[in-house]
């Protein structure tokens, strides 16, 4: 059955190609068809996968890495609920993705059809919208409308969903409904600061002793702004990984290394596009003291969650970073710009002992790689201008501290593990001008190791290093220390390189240092790869020591949860 070129279907993909949208991820199935071919009629490129979550999360690393829209097609049933992972993500991670699905035939709705379900009601929780679209004329009012909320225009940014019937799709919309408004792509707006909320935050930034600036999702894009203004302020800065790269490493505020002594020794805290969630403690001043907060995002929930800002800016963060310098004038900044250099010199000290000790560090007793051993040699091979991905548990929390690029992607809020694969082809296709290397530890490559397959068949320019260790470590450390005995977090060796050789790609099984370098070497020249590194299951991660694992009952870290604890009980707001 051919498609109209005046079907909803064909209007659906011409709105897409309007906007820019140049791949779109997916699996195919008879509910999604018509959309899917008329896709491919317009040139926009079709990445099909093996797994609908893997098309959301590839979805989400393409609008991630271009800071577009990525936009995943899924078939009804089980082709939608596979799809929830990636949906729960993105929408965790407040991240721009539009999801299509399609339903039944309008006369076999109810009727117990081949997979009915109600897709929108399943997914109305973890999306920005989510609608089921029966009218063919409305399609296209609805799709701009699914597309502006998952964009975040008026709102947080973050999923939004869209399904038709299949015989919607092929209904033709009449030519004077065909609004030129619908098709066209809209500049994005940006919210501008109030004049005298941003007065007030440079009185209060410039007169403190020890301010700490912690970005986020929502200062991306704003990395020339937030240099200028630590340049002018002489704070000290964490990125905590939501905005990775936005100041580089080289930077004299850069502080990262001493997260746990700045937390709780800043006066002042200046939060950008940054939610307080369980990696900043949820800003309790059982970690953060008396510090006062100054809080910048251009949406409600990065803006006041947990902790109220002594001075809110309701702003995008370029124009409010700006003028906050502006309005500062020639102010001179109250800064300890002794504190400061203290932090920084300290900070070097404790990367370089870090790069000597990784790049140094020994065997387990089994023989096997340490981690920091496989870490340093990528971080060597890659350079300066790579993408990293990096998941897991256990290893990544080896891979947070060793790698280091100027974009990385990693599970984010949610702890979605299983990320890096899928994340890694979609960011290999938006940018083959990179390299892309993921880092994972093998329990979480499992996830989507399927999506191997995929990376093949698309020649994916992606470097997979599986750092095999055979267990679910985070959990086997916790399962010995807390339990005394260990229960169903053993996995096997597996041979990795073996499955990614059968998919068509380059693989190879690395075991000892000799073996390391040149191994990375041939990955990088023969993409798309993948090393199986065996590395030691001795080695105990950052993670694994601070009872990550064990889930403590106030705070994420068993620390910050004894703090917490200690700061609930003395009933004052003074630092335990």
């Amino acid at each position: 059955m051919q498609i109209p070129n005046d079907s909803v279907a064909a209007l659906v993909a011409k709105s897409l190609k309007a906007r820019g949208v140049e791949r779109v991820f997916t699996l195919c199935g008879g509910h999604i068809m018509p959309i899917f071919m008329r896709l491919d009629a317009e040139g926009i490129q079709i990445v099909d996968v093996r797994d609908e979550r893997a098309a959301v999360h590839m979805a989400q690393a393409h609008a991630e890495v271009t800071g577009g829209l990525g936009v995943a097609l899924v078939t009804a049933g089980p082709g939608m609920t596979n799809a929830i992972t990636g949906i729960a993500n993105a929408h965790v991670s407040r991240a721009p993705v539009l999801v299509i699905s399609g339903t039944s035939p309008r006369a076999q709705e109810n009727r117990g059809g081949l997979q009915d379900i109600d897709h929108t009601a399943i997914v109305r929780s973890i999306t920005r919208y989510a609608r089921t679209i029966r009218e063919p004329t409305l399609a296209l009012t609805e799709l701009d409308e699914a597309v502006s909320r998952a964009l975040g225009e008026g709102g947080e940014p973050g999923p939004a969903y869209i399904d038709f019937p299949t015989d919607t799709m092929r209904q033709p919309v009449p030519a004077a409904l065909q609004l030129p408004e619908h098709l066209a792509p809209r500049p994005r707006s940006r919210s501008r600061p109030d004049p005298d909320r941003i007065a007030e935050a440079v009185d209060l930034l410039w007169s403190a002793k020890r301010v700490l600036v912690i970005s986020g999702r929502g200062a991306r894009g704003a990395g020339p702004e937030l240099t200028a203004l630590l340049d002018r302020l002489g704070a000290v800065y964490l990125d905590t990984g939501e905005s990775r790269g936005l100041v580089p490493d080289s930077h004299p505020s850069v502080i990262a290394a001493m997260r746990g002594a700045v937390m709780g020794d800043a006066d002042v805290v200046l939060t950008i596009g940054r939610r307080l969630d369980f990696q900043l403690a949820y800003g309790s001043p059982a970690v953060f003291g008396n510090a006062q907060f100054v809080r910048i995002a251009d949406i409600p929930q990065e803006l006041r969650d947990n902790r109220r800002g002594a001075v809110e800016i309701l702003s995008a963060a370029a124009p409010a970073l700006r003028a906050l310098v502006e309005t500062a004038g020639n102010r001179l900044s109250s800064v300890d710009r002794d504190w400061a250099s203290k932090l920084r010199a300290n900070h070097e000290g404790r990367a370089k002992k870090l790069r000597k000790t990784m790049a140094e560090a020994p065997n387990g007793s089994d023989g096997r790689l340490h981690p920091n051993r496989v870490i340093s040699a990528l971080q060597a091979a890659i350079g300066d201008d790579a993408i990293v991905i990096t998941d897991g548990g256990d290893f990544l929390s080896f891979a947070r501290v060793g790698l280091s690029a100027p974009t990385m992607l990693d599970p984010g809020p949610f702890g979605c593990i299983g990320v890096g694969v899928p994340y890694g082809i979609a960011a290999s296709l938006a940018r083959p001008d990179k390299t892309v290397l993921v880092a994972t530890g093998d329990g979480a490559f499992g996830f989507n190791a399927i999506e191997l397959d995929t990376a093949a068949r698309h020649k994916a320019p992606v470097l997979i290093v599986v750092a095999n260790n055979g267990a679910w470590q985070i959990e086997v450390h916790d399962q010995t220390v807390t339990h005394g005995k260990v229960i169903g977090t053993r996995l096997q060796f597996s041979d990795h390189a073996a499955m990614a050789r059968a998919f068509g790609m380059h693989g190879e099984r690395v075991e000892t240092a000799e073996q390391l370098g040149p191994a990375i070497a041939r990955a990088l020249a023969n993409r798309p790869a993948l090393l199986d590194i065996v590395v030691t299951p001795e080695a105990v991660s950052s993670d694994a020591k601070t009872g990550l694992a064990w889930v403590p009952d106030l705070q994420p870290l068993a620390a910050w949860d004894e703090a917490e604890r200690k700061w609930r009980a003395a009933g004052t707001t003074e630092t335990p």
